[in-house]
């Protein structure tokens, strides 16, 4: 498939229209899905989404460089469902230039509350200054490091009536120091809204391809490929629907 073709049809919206839905604190609602069955779905979704262009680029590089504390407190937290939980990352936006340290935190109403700085780059020595935002925003001091990079290419879609993002993530590898990854046979859909509703067209759509939403943590995920002794027995139904659909 050839994905730029597959979204040239699409009509574009900038970064500085797209402020009105940064939407940086939100619901989620994630998908994942065979990248075969990508090409229908987008040409489902045209009449009803823009598509993001910066520096007339429409697919986008991000990098990221994630920290977690040497017992992976993080990923322990996702894994038992803990409510008020937290990651913390560098993303690099490759195709504006920007680097950003972010921390994101999962509230116990089920929000996503995402704070971030700009940084001069990806780095895996935090400055002082960066490890003083990261305990404000935890409220507690943290001892954090680096721990593995993922990088993807993302496509970002604006709702063109309701205040509705949508991110399409393909071509996702990770690696830490030892072993490396990926997922380029799956696609990775997130639905950001305000608050949750169905009325989300991507949503219709999907459900009428038979693709349900799924909770499905990038960061989660690459740590049980990277690290297969970690404890992982809550996340294995996921690995098994993974699995399948890497096997088509």
């Amino acid at each position: 498939m050839n994905l730029l073709n597959a979204i040239s049809d699409f009509s574009p919206i900038t970064l500085k229209e797209m402020d009105g839905v940064k939407l940086m604190d939100r619901t989620d609602t994630k998908f994942a899905f065979r990248l075969n069955q990508l090409e229908p779905l987008l040409k489902k979704m045209q009449a009803f989404y823009n598509v993001l262009e910066v520096n007339k680029e429409r697919i986008q590089a991000y990098n990221s460089l994630y920290f977690d504390t040497n017992d992976r407190k993080f990923y322990i937290d996702h894994h038992n469902s803990r409510v008020n939980r937290n990651k913390i990352r560098f993303r690099e936006y490759v195709g504006s230039g920007l680097t950003f340290l972010e921390v994101k935190h999962k509230n116990n109403k089920g929000k996503t509350i995402k704070k971030r700085v700009k940084a001069p780059k990806i780095s895996s020595q935090l400055s002082e200054e960066q490890k003083a935002f990261i305990e404000e925003i935890i409220g507690r001091k943290m001892e954090v490091s680096a721990k593995q990079s993922i990088s993807f290419s993302r496509i970002t879609f604006v709702h063109k009536k309701q205040k509705e993002r949508l991110t399409i993530d393909v071509d996702l590898s990770f690696k830490n120091d030892e072993k490396k990854g990926d997922l380029k046979e799956i696609v990775i859909a997130e639905v950001k809204q305000e608050r949750m509703s169905r009325s989300s067209d991507f949503m219709r759509i999907a459900k009428e391809m038979s693709i349900l939403p799924m909770r499905l943590s990038k960061y989660c995920f690459s740590t049980m490929k990277l690290h297969p002794n970690i404890k992982k027995n809550r996340f294995k139904k996921k690995q098994l629907f993974i699995n399948k659909l890497k096997q088509g």
